[in-house]
Formats: C-alpha cells, sequence, structure tokens
C-alpha cells in the first residue's frame, strides 16, 4: 500500500516547475471532498484554497476584500462598518506578520497565491471587482481577532435596555453538540468523539463549513471541517493521534470601564493619578457611490487599556479585552492540528490564543478530556458583564492577568467513562464525576445550569454501558423531544381536568397519541411546540421569570436530571393549548400535521421531510428553520455538519455529513448531494487512509 509519502515522491518527479502547483494534488472522493496532499506548507496553502474557489467560488475571493477592509469599494456604503473593523484589523496582521510561524506564513503566501491565479483565469467573473493583487498579509488579517463590535455593541444594548426598562428574549438554544467516549464505554475499547456544531447553513462570512483533509508527510495530516474562506477558523477534527470538537461557552472575557476625562484638558483621562492622552486614530475607507469613488473617514481613540467605545457625562468608557490585538488564532490552531498526543494538545491550548469554546478531546491512547477554555481575566473587582461600566482611577483597578490553562474547569478520564457539552455550563460534564462549583465560584464562572438538550444527552450517553461508532450515529440522530416528555402528561391531565370539548378534546387526543418525538412521521409535535411557545413565553418577561412561573419544580442543582418538571400554571396551560388548536387549525386545516410535511431539508432539487427540533424543546438533533412562504419550514441552520470518530489502532475510523455539501455552486454535482442522507439520519464513510481515499476516488489533479 503507498503511504502518503510515496505518493507524493511519485507525482513531484514528474513535476516539470519548482512552482505551487507542481507540489501539491488535490484527490477528490466521494461527494466531492478534497483531500489536499503537498510537499511543503506553501503547496498546502495553495491546494487549500484552489479547493476552496472551485467549490465558492466568489465567496472565497470576496473574503479577502473583506479582510483588507475593501468591500465598500466594490459595494457601497452598506459595507462601511466592515471596513471601518478590518482597514484597522489588517494594519495589525502586517504589524505582526513577522511573528509568525515560519510555516503559518507558507500557508498564508500559498493561499494568497492560489487566489491571484483563480481570478486572473476568471476574468469574466472578477474583472467588475477591479482587485487588488492579495498577500499574504490579507490571509493573516482574516483572523486578527480584536472583539471590539460585538463587546460594544452588547454594552450599547445595554445601556439603551436600562434606559428603556427592557429585559432580552431568552435564547433560542441554538448550540452545538459534543461527545467523548472513553474506551471503557465502547464495545471496540477505542475511545470515539462525537463533533456536531450548530450553526446557520451558509448564512455569512463564517458559518459555512467546508470538510476537507490536509496533508503535508512529516507536517501535519488533519481532516475535519474548516470555514469557507479561511485557511484555519474554529476548526474541529482528528489527526492520526487525537481529535476535538468544539462548543461555544459565552465567557465573560471583555470589561468597560469608565474613566474619568480630565476637565482641564481635552481628550485626556485622569489615571494614576496623572492626565493621560487618548490617541486619536482617523480611519479611511473608499466607497462606491455610482460610478465614483469617494472617501469615508472614521475617527477612532485608543488607550493602552483598549479602544474607547464610547463617552459621556465626563467619562469615556474603554474596552479592555484578551482577544484585542490578538493575532495567533490560526497558529494555535496548525499547532493543534499538528499534536500528536494530550500532552502536545495542552501545549498548543496554552497558547490561549484561542479566547473562549468548550473543547471534548479524545485520542488513540484512550484519553477523553472535557476543557471550559475561556482566556478568562483575573479581576480585581466583580465583572459587571454587559450591563454597565466598572469605574477606574487607576491601575489598580484594572485587570492584568488571566487564569492559567491548568486553573480552568475541565475533567480529564472520568471513571464512568464519557464527557459531553451542549453549551451550558461545566459542571455536570459527567454526572458521576461533576465538576464542584466551588471550585470556580461566580462571578468569574458561570452557575451551574442544565437544560433540556443537555438533559436529553446525558440520557442518550448513559442509555447504554458501552457504544460502537454506529451506536453513537444512532444516538446522535435521536428525535425524542424532552420537553414533551416531562410536560404533556400534565398538560393532558390538566386538560381533562378542565373539561374537554370540541377543539380542545381534539387537541388532547392529538397529545395523547403522539410518540413525543420531533420523527418527520410525528403528528402532535407541531400542536406541542405551537403551545410551548404560547406558554413559557407568556410565563414572564425574562428569563428567570418563565422559568419560575412555566414549572411546577423549576430547574434545581439537587435534581438536575429531572428538573424542570411539571406545570407551573395549568389553567393558563390549558388556554394557551386552546389557543395553540385554533392557530395550528388556521394555518394548517388540521390538528396533527406530519412534522416532516412541514418542516423540510429544501436545496436544489431536493425537498425532503427532515425530523429535529429546536433545542429549546430538548432536542438533541437541532434544527434551526425559516418559513418557506408556502406553510412550510425550510431547515435553515442548526445540524448541517456531523463528524463520529473512533480512534483505532490501525488509524482512525470515522463517519461524516455536510448536510449543504461540498459547494455553494448551484451547478456544482456537490451542491445538494448530502442533504436526503442527512435528512433520512445517515452518515457516510470518511476516507482518511490512502487505501481508503483510493477506494473512493473519483478525480485526482494539481491545481492549475
Amino acid at each position: 500500500m503507498l503511504t502518503a509519502l510515496a505518493l507524493l515522491a511519485a507525482f513531484q518527479a514528474t513535476s516539470p516547475a519548482p512552482d505551487y502547483t507542481s507540489r501539491v494534488e488535490i484527490r477528490r472522493t466521494a461527494h466531492g471532498v478534497p483531500h489536499v496532499l503537498a510537499g511543503d506548507m506553501g503547496a498546502l496553502g495553495y491546494g487549500m484554497a484552489w479547493a476552496q474557489l472551485e467549490d465558492h467560488g466568489a465567496m472565497v475571493v470576496l473574503n479577502m476584500v473583506r479582510a483588507r477592509g475593501e468591500l465598500s469599494r466594490i459595494f457601497g456604503r452598506d459595507s462601511l462598518e466592515s471596513d471601518f473593523t478590518h482597514v484597522e484589523s489588517h494594519a495589525l496582521a502586517v504589524a505582526t506578520y513577522s511573528r509568525l510561524s515560519a510555516d503559518l506564513r507558507r500557508v498564508q503566501e500559498g493561499w494568497a497565491a492560489a487566489i491571484n491565479r483563480w481570478v486572473a483565469t476568471h476574468p469574466v467573473d472578477y474583472a467588475r471587482y477591479n482587485l487588488p493583487t492579495f498577500t499574504p498579509h490579507d490571509v493573516a488579517a482574516l483572523w486578527v481577532d480584536e472583539q471590539v463590535e460585538p463587546a460594544m455593541n452588547r454594552f450599547r444594548r445595554a445601556q439603551n435596555r436600562r434606559r428603556a426598562s427592557v429585559e432580552p428574549l431568552a435564547r433560542d438554544n441554538i448550540g452545538s453538540n459534543a461527545w467523548a467516549f472513553a474506551p471503557n464505554r465502547t464495545t471496540s475499547g477505542n475511545a470515539i468523539l462525537l463533533r456536531n456544531p450548530h450553526i446557520g447553513w451558509r448564512a455569512d462570512w463564517y458559518s459555512t463549513y467546508y470538510e476537507m483533509q490536509i496533508t503535508v508527510p512529516g507536517k501535519v495530516n488533519f481532516y475535519g471541517d474548516f470555514r469557507v474562506g479561511f485557511p484555519f477558523y474554529f476548526n474541529g477534527g482528528f489527526n492520526d493521534h487525537l481529535g476535538w470538537a468544539t462548543t461555544n461557552n459565552g465567557p465573560d472575557l471583555e470589561e468597560v470601564y469608565a474613566l474619568t476625562l480630565d476637565p482641564a484638558s481635552a481628550d485626556h483621562y485622569l489615571f494614576d493619578g496623572g492626565s493621560v492622552p487618548l490617541e486619536r486614530k482617523e480611519l479611511s475607507v473608499q466607497v462606491r457611490q455610482g460610478e465614483r469613488l469617494t472617501a469615508a473617514t472614521r475617527e477612532v481613540w485608543r488607550t493602552p487599556i483598549g479602544p474607547v467605545i464610547g463617552r459621556g457625562e465626563g467619562v469615556v468608557y474603554v474596552l479592555k479585552s484578551p482577544g484585542w490585538e490578538e493575532y495567533r488564532k490560526a497558529e494555535q490552531f496548525l499547532a493543534m492540528m499538528r499534536a500528536e498526543d494530550l500532552g502536545e494538545w495542552k501545549a498548543a491550548m496554552a497558547m490561549r490564543a484561542h479566547t473562549e469554546s468548550n473543547l471534548t478531546y479524545a485520542d488513540r491512547d484512550g484519553n477523553i478530556l472535557y476543557l471550559w477554555n475561556a482566556t478568562l481575566p483575573r479581576r480585581p473587582h466583580a465583572p459587571l458583564g454587559d450591563t454597565a461600566a466598572v469605574p477606574a482611577a487607576g491601575s489598580d483597578d484594572i485587570w492584568t492577568a488571566i487564569y492559567a490553562l491548568d486553573e480552568l474547569p475541565q475533567l480529564l478520564n472520568p471513571p464512568s467513562g464519557y464527557t459531553h457539552n451542549e453549551n451550558d455550563p461545566f459542571h455536570y460534564t459527567n454526572l458521576e464525576s461533576p465538576i464542584d462549583s466551588a471550585r470556580f465560584p461566580a462571578p468569574d464562572f458561570p452557575a451551574p445550569e442544565l437544560r433540556f438538550r443537555s438533559q436529553l444527552s446525558l440520557q442518550l450517553v448513559t442509555g447504554q454501558s458501552r457504544v460502537s461508532l454506529e451506536d453513537v450515529v444512532r444516538l446522535k440522530y435521536s428525535y425524542r423531544m424532552l420537553a414533551a416528555e416531562r410536560l404533556v402528561d400534565d398538560l393532558a391531565a390538566a386538560v381533562r381536568e378542565a373539561g374537554p370539548n370540541g377543539r380542545l378534546g381534539d387537541a388532547l387526543a392529538v397529545l395523547e397519541a403522539w410518540d413525543k418525538t420531533a420523527s418527520p412521521e410525528a403528528r402532535g409535535a407541531v400542536l406541542f411546540t405551537e403551545w410551548y411557545d404560547r406558554y413559557y413565553r407568556g410565563s414572564g418577561s425574562s428569563t428567570a421569570e418563565r422559568e419560575a412561573r412555566a414549572y411546577a419544580r423549576p430547574w434545581t442543582s439537587e435534581d438536575p436530571t429531572g428538573t424542570p418538571d411539571g406545570l407551573g400554571d395549568p389553567a393558563r396551560a390549558v388556554r394557551a393549548l386552546a389557543e395553540a388548536a385554533d392557530a395550528v387549525m388556521q394555518e394548517h386545516g388540521r390538528l396533527d400535521p406530519a412534522w416532516g410535511d412541514l418542516v423540510r431539508v429544501i436545496l436544489g432539487d431536493v425537498d425532503v421531510p427532515v425530523g429535529g427540533c429546536s433545542g429549546m424543546y430538548g432536542c438533541f438533533r437541532v434544527l434551526s428553520i425559516r418559513p418557506t412562504g408556502d406553510g412550510r419550514y425550510q431547515n435553515a441552520g442548526g445540524d448541517g455538519w456531523v463528524l463520529a470518530v473512533e480512534f483505532t489502532r490501525a488509524g482512525p475510523r470515522a463517519r461524516s455529513i455536510l448536510a449543504y455539501g461540498a459547494s455553494s455552486l448551484p451547478n456544482s454535482p456537490w451542491f445538494s448531494d448530502q442533504a436526503a442522507m442527512y435528512a433520512r439520519g445517515e452518515l457516510k464513510e470518511v476516507a482518511f487512509s490512502e487505501a481508503e481515499i483510493a477506494g473512493q476516488l473519483v478525480r485526482r489533479y494539481r491545481p492549475e
């Protein structure tokens, strides 16, 4: 059997020119998955970009324009906010580029070269944009994450809410899922990892996953998810030795400080007993207005603490963030991809450039690990989150250090042999080995919480003593709806006590006949979700109020997997069911439409039923849906990319699905070819070894 190294030597021997194309080959396997085999890191970057360009075209090219802060030059004023952010981050990328590793710089050089070549060979598609020659600095700027705009916007929204006394609505709990099973919990005695992130399908620059294998013999051999338009960005997947999954954890990393302006000196603030000048910067971008280009400028202010995000009533608001001017995130993900054991992987994590996310890890040695990752400040004051600014008169009021990696919540090799996370806090990562809240007190760390989706996950992972890779796939696609399992019987009892008649009696019959799932065939899920939305959201104006009033027993850490339970207001629940029945009948003409008749995967020529629901209803197979305009709903997010891998001594054995396919181009054979498989709850076999790639090979070629 040819190894990757021998195969690479064979095709390099026939290469006449010492350019990128002679040192890289793309092998496409079933469903168009690209396996990029390169002789060096520069050729790898070229091949990675070329494969993405073939499958996503302008999305990849225009992401480079975005990184330069030049979208307004093409699309006009609607892109100004993006450009003002990115002209500054691009300048930082230029200033810090030489500090990146030589290997990462080579990847970025190859990536830029591929895009320039692609644009040159597709003049009809790109001539109207008048694109620049892209540089490796532009690629580096794709992920210089300053985290200013999100934090600034949260602060401003909080200020507006306080002034208006408005509480935000509860989040939809879309989230992500991750499991790890130790050898003592698997039928094969090998560790198994599940990665199942949930984001919108092709919704924006950041959210389109791209399945790919990248190989430079002796340097890196990684299979997993990339993001369209990026070499490395929030990656997850596996190599020969180990793998990991990410789930969002939402740590409170930023702080807004209120510094007193100096009344005696304009644009100065009082700090450490002196008057300190604010640094003024003027940002400029080119904006298209019709056939003309005009300059747009913006004044921004900076301090050594961080950027100024507002002023008012004698103070200036300054954001301090561990992500400010962080330029090494792609560096960290590359190091994680190259790690060969737990020690090397944790050393990569210790870079702390990846500032957030839960990490769920498994490896060939049988280790499993959960890590609540956060570049978390050690504050000398109580954090105020997004709601207010902390007064600061001097250095002692400002945080300067972060928690060390080993000081963060984590769980290595729990005796019962599993970890899980569905975006809830870390405490019940393993129910038999809970992480003690006393070791990680509020307010720096989140309080315990275990919502319906997490509780169902625990039931799935602990429901049998040992699992196979095939079991993990089957469990992943469970259609159970835990909120229904907790509430329908009580709701039915309340309706019977109220004396059901007419349509309310018919609604009761539908719920009693329903299997409490969101399977495509389920008749009752539509009525239940309509009822739950009305009942839960009508229980109060804030999440805390809803949780307290909606349930007879709200969630409690004394019974973390048995609460919430029961109806807090049975009479209102009955009224809400009557309203829901009227709404369902009016919209759909019957009380019991099949879930899959309304909830569909619609992509290209595929239009098929799909099961699953929002995490707020307690589904583990999470769907985010949007109306199609004809009374149905289209799967538009949530589940989409699923990867399950078993770490055998002979090499990884994996299954995957990318629901919306390898390509976003409607004329591509890879545009919708996985959609029906995904809807049926199937995963395809992953080709990772050279023998597996050869067995699935569809096409092999070198980029131009």
